[in-house]
């Protein structure tokens, strides 16, 4: 089941984040990997800007994806599900979903270049790399110069 997430629920979103978020490790640059992946603080700003949605079930979160209206497209952001739980089709349940909120428009997702299985992931989705990432990155996200050097943008049309 899907439901919209609330600050009560940031010790499990910051717990599922910094577990999956361990796949990076020696994959993205070094400079741009740390533990915790994402700390605490980053993650009450983060949710002040945007809608966390996540996957349930048996009263358990098993994945979130956070959802954020900027300028004239929507952005994904923070997807990640428990490891133990991938490959369940819950990535694709919460990307339906907010395909569904973003009603019409462009849905863009940034990732790390070096992290195929997240960009093959999108691809699956429908969603097609975009070659001027670069311009993407520095106007509908904001990110250290680093993180857009080493990051792709992808796009769906809704």
């Amino acid at each position: 089941m899907i439901r919209k997430l609330s600050l009560k629920d940031a010790d499990v979103i910051y717990e599922i984040i910094n577990q999956a978020a361990r796949a990076y490790e020696g994959v993205i640059p070094d400079d741009c990997y740390h533990e915790p992946y994402m700390p605490k603080e980053e993650l009450y700003r983060e949710m002040k800007s945007m809608t966390f949605f996540g996957w349930e079930e048996g009263g358990k979160l098993m994945g979130v994806m956070g959802f954020q209206p900027v300028k004239d497209v929507t952005l994904i952001r923070h997807a990640y599900v428990v490891p133990d739980y991938q490959r369940q089709d819950i990535g694709t349940k919460l990307i339906t979903h907010l395909r569904q909120m973003t009603g019409t428009g462009c849905l863009l997702v940034g990732t790390w270049a070096d992290a195929s299985w997240a960009i093959d992931f999108y691809k699956k989705q429908g969603f097609k790399l975009m070659p001027n990432k670069d311009e993407l990155l520095r106007r509908y996200w904001d990110i250290p110069q680093r993180q857009v050097e080493t990051s792709v943008v992808l796009a769906i049309e809704v």
